[in-house]
């Protein structure tokens, strides 16, 4: 079976992602090829209690650089060692093991802009590890735009459970004060920009129609409740109509995530971080997933944290639904993108 071939960051040690990451993946076995990347000593112990009939087999790095990936049957997971640089506890934060974390999306970017992953997922890491261990870091997203020198990317959200509901942000981790100042006319061309053409590339829609939000209560009112609508978003818009986006509003928000609306539409840009995500993940939660646009390769994550509180009570807690969602969307949007690229 040509299986498409993912890699998977198993993200902090100490929590559920390498329990949810290897159950997934286990699961997913005959659709997916994964390829973990995480410490292959404590993946292949957590394989172990999970199921004795889950194989594991580990891979050094460089090994892999020099001859790639082995040919592993579908029953026995890859794991490409990242080796942690302390013992890990389930639940129990270490910033010694930081770096590691950061070395698995390393590997994951090498090998996607190299041709040899079609895609990365990711499972959810800890923040204050990776800036405890002395590396400024803000988050997946804006890390990988980072080291693939991505000027721009726009964190979406999918809803598994509402197949449909895409929600995608202008802004994304800011305080809320800093929100309106960072909504240009500029930075919304962009935005759209990068949702158009990966709405089209990697998810195959020919001709999306995207549905923007307001900023201010009511989309402002005409003017009474703020004049960012009228001086920003809407001209905005009708810029990017002009460049063949069909995309619309701006509308209420409140009013907007009803499905007589949303059956018309691909996506949702929300202005803000608060604003779009509580509704998807109201509708969603454990179900949905986190893209990011605009990368030059495809990255989708889970929807929720490290959950280290469940991780301390042991495995067989930790509900793995969104790393499944997560893996199968990656995958889809590889083989997507690929017959984009051989269409003429």
């Amino acid at each position: 079976m040509n299986r498409p071939i993912i890699a998977l960051t198993c993200g902090e040690p100490a929590g559920i992602g390498p329990e949810i990451s290897l159950r997934a993946a286990w699961e997913l076995r005959d659709e997916v090829r994964c390829v973990l990347l995480g410490d292959a000593a404590l993946l292949a112990q957590t394989a172990y209690d999970i199921d004795r009939q889950m194989r594991v087999a580990a891979i050094s790095i460089q090994a892999w650089r020099n001859t790639g990936l082995p040919n592993f049957p579908a029953d026995c997971l890859c794991v490409i060692d990242c080796p942690a640089a302390e013992p890990v506890r389930a639940g129990q934060l270490d910033a010694r093991n930081g770096r590691a974390v950061l070395q698995t999306l390393d590997m994951a970017v090498e090998g996607a802009l190299n041709g040899a992953f079609a895609a990365i997922v990711t499972a959810p890491l800890q923040k204050s590890v990776i800036n405890d261990a002395g590396v400024a870091f803000t988050g997946h997203t804006e890390y990988l735009a980072d080291v693939t020198k991505t000027p721009q990317v726009v964190m979406m959200l999918a809803g598994g459970d509402a197949p449909h509901l895409r929600v995608a942000l202008a802004t994304t981790h800011l305080a809320l004060k800093d929100v309106p100042a960072a909504i240009t006319a500029e930075s919304l061309a962009r935005t759209l920009d990068i949702i158009q053409a990966d709405l089209q590339g990697k998810f195959g829609i020919a001709r999306p129609r995207i549905l923007v939000t307001g900023l201010n209560p009511h989309a402002g009112e005409n003017g009474y409740l703020g004049r960012e609508e009228i001086e920003v978003i809407a001209p905005a818009l009708q810029a990017a109509q002009q460049r063949g986006i069909d995309a619309r509003g701006p509308y209420p928000a409140d009013t907007l995530f009803q499905p007589k609306y949303l059956e018309d539409a691909d996506c949702v840009l929300a202005m803000y971080h608060d604003q779009g995500l509580p509704v998807l993940k109201f509708a969603s939660f454990g179900h949905g997933i986190n893209i990011t646009l605009g990368l030059p390769l495809i990255r989708t994550s889970v929807d929720h944290g490290t959950a280290l509180d469940l991780a301390a009570r042991g495995l067989g807690h930790a509900d793995h639904g969104s790393m499944m969602v997560a893996i199968r969307a990656a995958a889809e949007m590889a083989r997507k993108q690929k017959d984009a690229q051989a269409s003429p």
